[in-house]
C-alpha cells in the first residue's frame, strides 16, 4: 500500500522539487497539491493523507497555523527557508523539517524517519488487533483457508500465483502479491522485493541486501525497496 502525500507550498518550484524527489520512491504517491492553507484544508477533508509536506511561511494562513487547526493531522514534514521558524513545529509533534533548498539526501533522511515511525505504529496497531480479526481468508483451489497472519513467515510471488510459507505448510493461491500486501497492511508485514513480503516478527537477521528468516531462509532485498526496508529495520 502506497504512502499518500499532500504537498503544500506557495512556491511552484518548491512543489516541483518535492514531486521530483518523490518520483524516485515507488512506495509514495502524491494525492494532492495546494498553494495555500485553505486549499490544503479542503484536500485534507476530501482525501486520505498519510504524509503532509507543509511549507511554513505562506500568505494569510501559515503552515503552523494550519497544523494547529487540525484535530487529527497526518504525519507532517515541514519545509521552510527559515531555520528559526522550523523550531516552532516541534511542539506540534512533527516528523521532521526540511530547510530549503531541499537536497535529495536530506529529503531521504526525513522520509526514512517517517517510515521508521510508521513501521513502529503499524506494529503497535497489529498488537492491538482483537482475536476476532486475527485470521485472514485465502482461496486456494476450491477451498477457502483461514490463516493466522502471525504464522506466516513470508510470501513469494510466482507469476500469477503466490506461495504463502508458514512453519508447517506451503499454500499456493492465485493472487497478485499486491493483493496480499493490501490484505496484510498494518499486520507486521513488509514488502522487501517485487516478489517477496516478509513478516517482521520472524526476521532473525539482515544485511543491506538480504533478510534472513530462521536459520536457512534468505530473502533478497530489491533495489527499489532498500530505503524503505532499511528504515523499517532501523538501519538508517
Amino acid at each position: 500500500m502506497k504512502i499518500r502525500c499532500l504537498l503544500v507550498d506557495d512556491e511552484p518550484l518548491a512543489i516541483q522539487l518535492l514531486q521530483n524527489h518523490l518520483a524516485h520512491l515507488d512506495n509514495f504517491e502524491v494525492v494532492g497539491v495546494a498553494n495555500n492553507a485553505v486549499k490544503a484544508l479542503e484536500l485534507l477533508h476530501e482525501k486520505a493523507v498519510d504524509l503532509l509536506f507543509l511549507d511554513i511561511k505562506m500568505p494569510k494562513i501559515t503552515g503552523i497555523e494550519l497544523l494547529k487547526s487540525l484535530k487529527n493531522p497526518p504525519a507532517v514534514i515541514l519545509t521552510t527557508a527559515y531555520r528559526e521558524f522550523a523550531l516552532d513545529g516541534y511542539d506540534l509533534d512533527i516528523t521532521d523539517y526540511l530547510l530549503k533548498p531541499i537536497t535529495f539526501e536530506r529529503f531521504l533522511k526525513a522520509v526514512s524517519r517517517f517510515l521508521n515511525h510508521h513501521k513502529k505504529q503499524s506494529l503497535v496497531n497489529h498488537s492491538m488487533v482483537t482475536s476476532e480479526t486475527k485470521t485472514i481468508q485465502i482461496k486456494s483451489g476450491n477451498k477457502y483457508l483461514k490463516i493466522n497472519p502471525a504464522e506466516i513467515l513470508y510470501i513469494e510471488s510466482q507469476k500469477d500465483y503466490i506461495k504463502c510459507y508458514t512453519k508447517d505448510r506451503e499454500i499456493v493461491a492465485k493472487y497478485k502479491i499486491s493483493d496480499l500486501e493490501t490484505m496484510l497492511a498494518d499486520k507486521g508485514f513488509l514488502r522487501v522485493h517485487r516478489s517477496f513480503i516478509v513478516h517482521l516478527m520472524h526476521v532473525t537477521a539482515h544485511t543491506a541486501t538480504e533478510i534472513e528468516i530462521g536459520d536457512h531462509i534468505c530473502i533478497p532485498i530489491g533495489t527499489n525497496y532498500k530505503m524503505h526496508v532499511n528504515a523499517a529495520l532501523g538501519m538508517v
